[in-house]
C-alpha cells in the first residue's frame, strides 16, 4: 500500500468488470429518472398504494398532463407499472426498493449538518450545531461564519 497522496496500485483495474459498469449505468439510470421533485412526490405517494392518475392530481396538486409525463418517465426507467382497471390505469412501484430509495434519500436530506469542518486535524470543531447549542446553554456567545471572518 502507498503512503496518502500516493497511488502505488491500480485499483481500478481490480474489480471493474463489464457487469459492474453495466450495473452502474443501470443505476444511473434509475437515479436520473428519480431527479426530479415531482417524480419523488409520485414515488411517495404510490407506495402505500396503487393509484389512478386522477388520484395523483389530486394528492399532489397539479395537472393531469404533468402527472401524466412524470409517469411515462418513472414507468420507461422500470419504477413503476401500469395496469388496466376498466377505463382506469393503475400505477404501482415495481418494488419496495424504489421506495426505500427516495425515503433514504429524504432522510438524508434532511439530517442536521456540521455547519464547518475543522482546518487542521488538531483543530477542534468551533462551529457545530452543538458547539452553538452549548454556548446559547452557557451563555457564550455562538461563533458563526461571520463571526469568524471578523476576526
Amino acid at each position: 500500500m502507498g503512503t496518502r497522496g500516493q497511488c502505488s496500485e491500480d485499483l481500478g483495474s481490480r474489480s471493474v468488470g463489464a457487469r459492474d459498469v453495466a450495473a452502474r449505468e443501470a443505476a444511473s439510470d434509475l437515479l436520473r429518472a428519480l431527479a426530479s421533485p415531482m417524480r419523488i412526490a409520485i414515488v411517495l405517494a404510490l407506495q402505500e398504494d396503487a393509484r389512478c392518475v386522477h388520484e395523483l392530481v389530486g394528492s399532489l396538486g397539479v395537472s393531469q398532463p404533468l402527472v401524466s409525463q412524470h409517469l411515462r418517465v418513472l414507468k420507461d426507467a422500470g419504477v413503476v407499472r401500469g395496469e388496466r382497471n376498466g377505463r382506469e390505469i393503475m400505477y404501482s412501484l415495481i418494488d419496495d426498493h424504489l421506495a426505500h430509495i427516495v425515503t433514504d434519500a429524504l432522510t438524508h436530506a434532511t439530517e442536521p449538518r456540521p455547519t464547518t469542518q475543522p482546518t487542521s486535524p488538531d483543530a477542534p470543531a468551533a462551529n457545530t450545531a452543538a458547539a452553538n447549542t452549548a454556548a446559547t446553554n452557557t451563555g457564550a456567545p455562538s461563533t458563526t461564519h461571520s463571526d469568524e471572518a471578523a476576526r
